[in-house]
């Protein structure tokens, strides 16, 4: 599994609204210039967004964009679902159940259902608060 440019920028855009969640809304413009990434690119990230409640938004003068929830109540795994689409390391497994026509005789299947658990559970373990609570650290 790679993640994607995508997913990675996603997850620096949605850390850098909440090192900033004090300032209100915050401007693509900012978070571009911040992050080092093309506001262009940030543009074409925001919409994966769009249905879920990760974001509130805010047009005209200090419009912008900021989380709708605290940054403890967002997971590394919930943003990279959202900008990646499944997580899973083999096709077999992004859906549940396993819907591979050789699922009860396959001697691999443990392997990569294992696989997958440690992804998930890894990624779901980890806050946006927690990235910027190790950050401070350094």
């Amino acid at each position: 599994m790679k993640i994607s440019t995508k997913g990675r920028y996603a997850l620096r855009m949605l850390v850098d609204l909440a090192e900033n969640q004090c300032d209100g809304y915050v401007s693509l413009k900012d978070i571009a210039e911040r992050q080092d990434i093309s506001k262009k690119y940030l543009e074409q990230i925001v919409p994966a967004f769009n249905g879920s409640d990760i974001l509130r938004t805010n047009r005209g003068y200090q419009g912008g964009y900021r989380l709708s929830r605290t940054p403890d109540k967002y997971t590394v795994g919930e943003i990279l679902r959202l900008t990646e689409g499944s997580l899973a390391p083999v096709t077999c497994l992004e859906c549940d159940p396993v819907e591979c026509r050789r699922r009860d005789i396959c001697p691999t299947l443990p392997i990569w259902q294992g696989l997958y658990k440690a992804i998930t559970d890894y990624l779901d373990s980890i806050t946006l608060q927690d990235i910027i609570d190790n950050h401070a650290e350094l």
